[in-house]
């Protein structure tokens, strides 16, 4: 379903370096813990030397050779590695802009994600950046309208981090029936980190900002080319105030370029469209971004299509979304049960897991005692995860699943197993997860005539289908056929 396929070549070749990878990272995490994360950081599209070629009869041949190789070093050197021989483990949907999710289900029973298989999601192509010369303005409703250099933003505040999970939210998009436009992300538009960066209250504070309540601070991005909408955000201040960081560190890392360097905005337990990248401005005002002659001159879009046309939920036959100037309720689970808000924002996620042992058309043994150990993840934004149940017969019966590991933070996913006592045959496999209000994952998508759709939430365990394909949290498009010996 990727937008653009390789050829059978390049997958046997990318499928032989993902399982090094893959493999390389399992002994240094046996090794050292999450500390792999570090040294893992070289391994991003390193090559075999090239072999030394049988001996050439005439200096001549030996002269060509020489100059031919020196001409493809050279070529190689200005070009760069891939998209794909950089981030081995991932599955490329678009190389420009970059555009890729985790291929293995292996990536989801390990605590932390490594960058090599932590997905992408980019609507430009990532902007060649020198920190040295970037900076950060502060505008609005401040005391002090400023520019933040890389140098003072790392120097004058505290340095915090925090464990977040963060999903793309078209992640699941390409289980929606009848497709949606824009990328067919499966399961693997997801993943876990540890992000390092600046507290933005203390930013904020240090300058005089309006903190207030009902307050919001609006950040664009840098990435956008001449003449293109520039991607923009509104986050409330209440947030704001919270947790969010301006963050330039990934897994104890400098942010690579694809994922924002040299800084992004970190929304912890919020869909990743919050999560700004490339961050060129925060507004502080006392409103969203809205449809008006200020952020929409000329009658473009050009600070408001990713605030209140993009990255909302609604249904067949609308043209637009209802256009709201602030907003009080943030969780969408909330939005979608109450009446504020009639086509959902997409802000705080909601509750879901998916398996990542075993994959996908997977034959697998039983252990000892005839038992096979059943690993995956579960996260539910800013709510905590309360339970997890899976099925082995596709959602007829449930049994629980017990956590795994201690708990490293309130934005981080949880690893789950369950013990199956698996009979030979063929299964579908499925996760199910409740979070502490009692919001559990729907059974299925609901078609685009449905009451779900129509009214943008879920009901009747339906998923409301919508017309970008956000949010979907349903566990059986997420299931797992596997065959047991």
């Amino acid at each position: 379903m990727s937008e653009n396929d390789t050829n059978a070549d390049e997958g046997t070749e990318t499928s032989s370096v993902r399982d090094r990878i893959l493999k390389r990272r399992r002994f240094l995490q046996a090794a050292g813990g999450v500390t792999a994360v570090g040294l893992l950081a070289g391994c991003q599209g390193q090559q075999q030397e090239p072999t030394t070629t049988t001996e050439t009869t005439t200096s001549a041949t030996t002269t060509e050779a020489t100059t031919a190789q020196e001409t493809t070093t050279t070529e190689a050197e200005e070009t760069g590695p891939s998209l794909q021989e950089k981030y081995p483990g991932l599955r490329i949907l678009s190389p420009e802009p970059e555009n890729a999710e985790a291929a293995a289900r292996e990536t989801y029973t390990n605590m932390i994600t490594q960058a090599e298989e932590f997905y992408i999601r980019n609507h430009y192509v990532s902007p060649d950046i020198d920190e040295s010369e970037w900076t950060v303005s502060l505008t609005g409703l401040v005391d002090e309208e400023i520019e933040l250099s890389m140098e003072e933003l790392k120097r004058n505040f505290t340095t915090e981090t925090v464990f977040h999970t963060m999903q793309c939210s078209g992640n699941g998009r390409s289980y929606f029936d009848p497709q949606v436009g824009g990328n067919q992300w499966s399961f693997g538009a997801v993943g876990n980190a540890e992000w390092t960066g600046a507290p933005v209250s203390e930013i904020l504070e240090a300058y005089g900002a309006d903190t207030s309540e009902g307050m919001w601070l609006t950040v664009m991005g840098g990435d956008n080319p001449e003449g293109e909408d520039i991607f923009t955000r509104s986050i409330p201040m209440s947030k704001v105030n919270e947790d969010v960081l301006l963050a330039f560190e990934m897994n104890g890392s400098p942010l690579p370029a694809e994922h924002g360097f040299p800084v992004r905005l970190l929304v912890p337990g919020w869909f990743g469209n919050n999560n700004v990248k490339w961050v060129d401005r925060m507004h502080v005002m006392d409103r969203m971004v809205y449809p008006n002659e200020e952020w929409e001159p000329e009658g473009g879009r050009l600070y408001t299509h990713w605030q209140q046309y993009s990255y909302r939920i609604f249904g067949q036959g609308i043209e637009d979304p209802d256009f709201y100037e602030t907003i009080s309720q943030f969780d969408v689970q909330d939005q979608m049960d109450g009446d504020e808000v009639t086509h959902p924002y997409l802000y705080d996620q909601l509750v879901k897991s998916i398996i990542g042992f075993p994959g996908e058309d997977m034959t697998v043994g039983t252990g000892l005692g005839g038992r096979i150990e059943v690993i995956g993840v579960a996260w539910a934004g800013d709510d905590a995860v309360d339970t997890v149940e899976v099925s082995t017969d596709g959602g007829e019966t449930w049994n629980d699943a017990e956590f795994m590991r201690p708990d490293i933070g309130p934005y981080s996913w949880r690893l789950f197993r369950y013990m199956w006592e698996a009979e030979s045959g063929d299964h579908t496999l499925v996760s199910r997860a409740t979070d502490e209000n009692g919001n559990t994952q729907p059974a299925t998508i609901s078609s685009p005539e449905d009451e779900a759709a129509n009214q943008a939430r879920i009901m009747n365990d339906q998923y409301p289908w919508n017309q970008k394909g956000y949010g979907n949290n349903a566990y059986m498009p997420h299931a797992v056929d596997v065959t047991v010996m």
